[in-house]
């Protein structure tokens, strides 16, 4: 719980917010191939329900059936773009 705490915090973005991102239809995900040494990391970009766009860092766990958030923030300009090219 402590990078969500942590997101939350410093992003001003809930736990619920970061949820409502992996059942947006328009889901974005590619592997973190730069962060990705010692287990294999996600970025994905998605909106919540009211709209917010998101990116969450995050990895698999427990034979991939769990979900573990490292980070999660608003998308920046660019992840914007990338994620209406994508749509």
């Amino acid at each position: 719980h402590g990078n969500v705490r942590k997101s939350i915090d410093k992003h001003s973005v809930s736990q619920s917010e970061a949820e409502q991102v992996f059942i947006d239809a328009q889901l974005v995900v590619d592997e973190d191939i730069k962060h990705s040494e010692s287990e294999v990391r996600y970025q994905a970009l998605g909106r919540t329900i009211d709209g917010r766009r998101l990116h969450i860092t995050f990895t698999l766990r427990r034979n991939e059936s769990l979900i573990r958030v490292i980070s999660v923030r608003d998308m920046n300009r660019k992840e914007r773009a990338h994620y209406e090219e994508e749509a």
